[in-house]
């Protein structure tokens, strides 16, 4: 889970020795320090994820992927920013520091936001390999309609290559899924796409492709936020792996009035939407913020100046209620 360790003092047992190197394949691009070695049995298997914490985070921090592909750890959604509407946001986002674009077939704005990214990249000198693109395959109907959406895609934004490429969902059930992953994987195989990935998967769905034993995502992109922790599906991807994106990492402001929220605003001089987004990152997820607010956009970005405590973050998870903002799909067949 990082790429360097402090030196200490300690002498790990072989079980802890085993421990630290699984962690560092796991990795992030911010500096980690050590803090204790913990040894957790989950399925017969080691987890690492809190013997070490973040001495800091910054805007430009990155995730490794489980393919080797670093994801900066804050990104922009582009939901309902549809057409000429997601231009100015984009920039925005670009110019406070955001490396990262989130897209789909769905949003209808896959050629605006490569129009605002390429301009951005003309006007400041910023080579494309900085800004990471995500969109996402619309429907999952069969390999050939796969193939001709990923052109598609790639015609629209008219960056060169996608970042990261995902199954919107896992509706359509396992043969459409299957075919529309093995199509995903021979783009990915033809440079078409860096990284490739699933959005809405549940339990089941994981698992599914474990016993296909194909190539797995390197990130799901779900709904995920204090108030919707979905523990089933953040262990199983863990325990394989696979990045967590939170699509609605502001619980689309359902929450912002809730007191445990607002108290830690207060103590901290900040705004409910960045406790909601520490929350998220401290959690070892890619937050995934929306807005059409110039000011909100930057705003969003000032989280990297405080840590919330172990004991506040185990009190945010308990606030879970299952509560889907927006689509919820994780238990289609």
């Amino acid at each position: 889970m990082l790429d360097r360790l402090i030196s200490t003092s300690f002498v790990l047992s072989k079980s802890h020795a085993t421990l630290v190197r699984q962690a560092s394949k796991r990795g992030t691009s911010t500096k980690f320090f050590f803090t204790t070695v913990i040894h957790i049995n989950y399925n017969q298997k080691c987890r690492a994820y809190s013997a070490f914490r973040p001495m800091a985070f910054t805007l430009q921090s990155k995730k490794k992927l489980r393919d080797g592909a670093e994801i900066p750890i804050l990104g922009f959604g582009t939901y309902e920013l549809e057409g000429r509407s997601v231009i100015n946001p984009v920039k925005w986002a670009l110019e406070a520091g955001y490396r990262h674009i989130d897209s789909a077939a769905w949003y209808y704005n896959e050629k605006e936001c490569g129009e605002a990214i390429k301009s951005f990249l003309s006007e400041t000198g910023t080579p494309r390999s900085e800004i990471f693109y995500t969109t996402k395959l619309r429907s999952n109907t069969s390999y050939d309609a796969t193939i001709k959406a990923i052109d598609a895609s790639l015609k629209a934004c008219d960056l060169g290559y996608i970042d990261l490429y995902l199954l919107h969902s896992a509706i359509g059930g396992p043969e459409k899924r299957q075919e529309c992953w093995r199509a995903v994987c021979d783009a990915k195989k033809e440079g078409k796409i860096k990284s490739i990935g699933v959005s809405n998967f549940g339990v089941a769905h994981i698992k599914e492709m474990l016993e296909q034993g194909v190539e797995l995502p390197a990130v799901n992109q779900v709904d995920l936020h204090p108030f919707m922790t979905r523990t089933d599906i953040v262990d199983i991807c863990h325990k394989h792996d696979i990045a967590l994106e939170a699509w609605a990492p502001l619980v689309r402001g359902l929450r912002f009035k809730h007191p445990s929220i607002t108290k830690l605003a207060q103590k901290y001089n900040k705004q409910v939407a960045q406790i909601l987004l520490r929350y998220s990152i401290q959690k070892g997820y890619i937050p995934i913020p929306k807005s059409s607010s110039k000011e909100r956009i930057i705003s969003n970005t000032q989280i990297y100046d405080f840590e919330l405590s172990e004991d506040e973050i185990k009190h945010l998870d308990s606030l879970d209620e299952a509560l889907a903002t927006d689509w919820e799909v994780t238990t289609c067949p």
